[in-house]
């Protein structure tokens, strides 16, 4: 299987903590891949290494693609939008960041994609949570990558804008794009996750997908089965 991510036996320390230790990620094209834990387990550091973003003290990442930073995608929960723009403007203006000049047929589509055709002229501080969340990811898609990192996307949304959500999310992995996600919502990751990997302590507690999750730790549920898996951090 080919992957477009394959991040191995990672370590990052500081002074004389060790935040994350031996975690191990990949993930391949078209691939929905969830990463949870408590806050502060290690989740967004091993992510942020991953992107390139931090630097790391063992281990190494490998990449399926030439140019990892025009290949991967990034969706903060908060996405600093230029004030006074409409989204159209703002998918222009991002694009251009990676060298790319969208067409207006081209910033449509993207925004037919993303459900927001009809915003097209909306000023983007304008919009509801759930459209600037969908705007948000319309702005990762900008130069087309083929691996795609979400930080909650879901997060304080009301259940239709999640539904919205949730479905480009399967219609991109449908296309062929990787999507690594993280969340809290155990209902969210056993709707979309393909495979789940459970980060506790800076470690990976477990890995798999969610039904093979459930039976080997005997867990009805993922609710359950975090809460088994994270009992020691929360004491």
């Amino acid at each position: 299987m080919t992957l477009l991510i394959d991040a191995r036996n990672l370590v990052k320390r500081y002074r004389d903590r060790i935040a994350v230790s031996d975690v191990s990620l990949s993930v391949a094209p078209g691939e929905v891949v969830a990463v949870i834990g408590p806050n502060g387990a290690g989740k967004s550091t091993t992510l942020e290494m991953i992107l390139g973003l931090r630097s790391w003290d063992g281990g190494e990442v490998r990449y399926g693609c030439a140019e990892p930073r025009r290949e991967i995608g990034v969706q903060l929960q908060s996405t600093p939008f230029f004030p006074g723009l409409t989204a159209a403007e703002n998918l222009r203006v991002f694009a251009a960041f990676y060298g790319r000049r969208l067409s207006r047929a081209e910033t449509d589509e993207l925004l037919v994609r993303c459900r927001l055709q009809h915003a097209a002229r909306t000023e983007a501080s304008r919009l509801s949570g759930g459209e600037q969340k969908r705007l948000a990811i319309a702005v990762a898609l900008v130069h087309q990558p083929r691996a795609l990192f979400l930080d909650e996307p879901t997060a304080a949304l009301d259940p239709r804008a999640r539904h919205e959500i949730r479905t480009l999310i399967r219609e991109l992995a449908q296309g062929g794009t990787a999507v690594v996600f993280t969340s809290h919502d155990m209902e969210e990751v056993g709707r979309l996750a393909d495979r789940v990997v459970l980060i506790v302590n800076g470690r990976v507690r477990a890995e798999g997908t969610p039904q093979a999750l459930l039976e080997r730790h005997g867990a009805a549920s993922l609710d359950e089965l975090y809460l088994n898996l994270t009992a020691e951090e929360a004491v």
